[in-house]
């Protein structure tokens, strides 16, 4: 082989020989006669190797230019703007494209803007692409100098599936995404730096692949707290960052939430809770074993916190869960099924092990009808044997059957209201109701008289509803 093949041969880049070929003899012209064919081939070679990306999740913005080939998803229009000191209206176009590894926005500007618009580029096509890389208004965009087909290229991406949870990817813009509302925070204001107030709220939403904390951006912070956990949205035109090693879906003024008349699947998939360590971050599902009231602390800085803790537990073990700021405002009791998604497991009380519920964290409050059906706030689980999904809990914690308040088991079997029954257990929550706890199931009371927390106490009396009003405590 020739000089120019050698150094060819030992290219990793997706560039033809001929095309390679091509390059050298302009790099020998635009050199005139300064350089040979394999000095031009050598220096061609290094500017290839340079700029040239795997695949668009190798693209950063801070790069000087890159090449990599992305098949076309969709095309925007066309928009003009005026530039500064001239009578010419510039033009671009937005243009999404993708590979197997992610999505990027293409802006095309001016001529090459004018020749997409008027038909000369559809979905489904391969491009080569050369372009600067840089952080735009929606995530990372490539400001285009060159574009061609590529026929012969192969990319992978469905361009008809629907979008769901587990299929975005970082820089993705023009999102729409149906999904179920599992949690909402409170809306907070910021100061820009333009003097100006803005304002931002978050949801999680889940659907059958996975679940998304969602960032709403001013106009549409207010629906965080117009939207109930349950309700299935779709989001338009978001568009996806990343925090914290994880990925957002932010929806600003272009785009909206709205409500939508369908059912969205969610399966939680959570972690056994007799498998969790100190350091991980996790989701745990189980029954609420007790809940502790409210608590507030003032920190550092003078501002008040507050926290409530609840115990949760699954077929594996239990576990003390601590909500955090607005969490300890949520509505759980002893019996209630609960998701407690983005978990920090730190080392608790005793060396007790705890699981942490903070901003980045997601509690959701599980339809407790007859959880042994699998039945979840908007879907059904599946979960594998030796999971902690929903079908592990065959009963809930209060004892009560399909029904809710109709009876309980005691150990001479079903209790029906109104029934003299007896209960003896260990004390995990005082207060109103007292929450006895036997290791096998738990028992709502109502009693006047004072108990201690981890006091084996033995209960008369008669159901009322899903609680044993005592008439005799010992």
């Amino acid at each position: 082989m020739g000089a120019i093949e050698d150094i060819y041969a030992d290219l990793d880049v997706d560039v033809s020989e001929e095309k390679f070929r091509e390059a050298v003899e302009q790099k020998v012209e635009q050199m005139d006669g300064l350089a040979d064919e394999e000095t031009a081939a050598m220096l061609i070679a290094h500017e290839l190797e340079d700029k040239e990306v795997g695949t668009i999740s190798d693209i950063e913005p801070g790069m000087d230019e890159v090449k990599f080939l992305a098949k076309v998803v969709s095309v925007g229009e066309l928009r003009t703007f005026e530039r500064d000191g001239e009578d010419e209206e510039g033009r671009v176009i937005n243009v999404e494209a993708a590979d197997e590894s992610g999505t990027v926005r293409l802006a095309f500007w001016d001529k090459q803007a004018a020749s997409i618009a008027d038909g000369e580029l559809e979905g489904g096509e391969v491009l080569r692409v050369k372009g600067r890389p840089k952080e735009g208004y929606n995530g990372l965009e490539v400001s285009v100098e060159k574009a061609e087909p590529d026929d012969e290229a192969d990319i992978d991406v469905d361009l008809d599936g629907p979008t769901t949870i587990d299929s975005l990817s970082m820089g993705q813009s023009d999102v729409n995404l149906e999904g179920l509302v599992l949690d909402t925070d409170e809306v907070r204001t910021f100061d820009r730096d333009d003097g100006s107030e803005g304002r931002v709220s978050n949801l999680t939403v889940g659907d059958e692949t996975g679940r998304i904390r969602v960032t709403l951006w001013d106009e549409q912070a207010d629906r965080a707290a117009e939207l109930a956990a349950g309700t299935a949205v779709e989001i338009v035109d978001g568009y996806v960052r990343e925090r914290e090693g994880s990925l957002e879906l932010h929806v600003g003024d272009r785009g909206a939430v709205e409500e939508i008349d369908e059912t969205v699947d969610y399966d939680p998939d959570a972690t056994p809770i007799g498998d969790v360590d100190i350091g991980q971050t996790v989701d745990i599902a189980g029954v609420v074993r007790s809940a502790d009231p409210k608590r507030t602390f003032d920190r550092d800085d003078g501002s008040e916190g507050q926290v409530r803790n609840v115990r949760v537990q699954d077929d594996t073990d239990d576990i003390r869960v601590a909500l955090w700021g607005p969490k300890a405002d949520k509505e759980i009791a002893p019996g209630d099924e609960i998701l407690a998604a983005d978990v920090e497991i730190d080392d608790g009380w005793q060396d007790d092990l705890e699981a942490s519920a903070g901003w980045q964290s997601t509690v959701v409050v599980l339809d407790s009808a007859d959880t042994s059906s699998g039945d979840t706030a908007g879907g059904t689980t599946d979960s594998a044997e030796g999971s902690a999904g929903l079908d592990a809990f065959a009963e809930d914690s209060s004892g009560a059957d399909a029904g809710g308040t109709d009876a309980v088991e005691s150990d001479g079997g079903a209790v029906h209201a109104g029934e003299q029954t007896e209960f003896t257990g260990t004390v995990v929550q005082t207060g109103d109701p007292v929450v006895l706890d036997d290791g096998t199931e738990t028992m709502a009371v109502e009693t006047s008289a004072r108990v201690q927390l981890g006091e084996e106490v033995t209960v008369r009396g008669r159901m009322d509803g899903d609680r044993l009003d005592a008439e005799e405590l010992f």
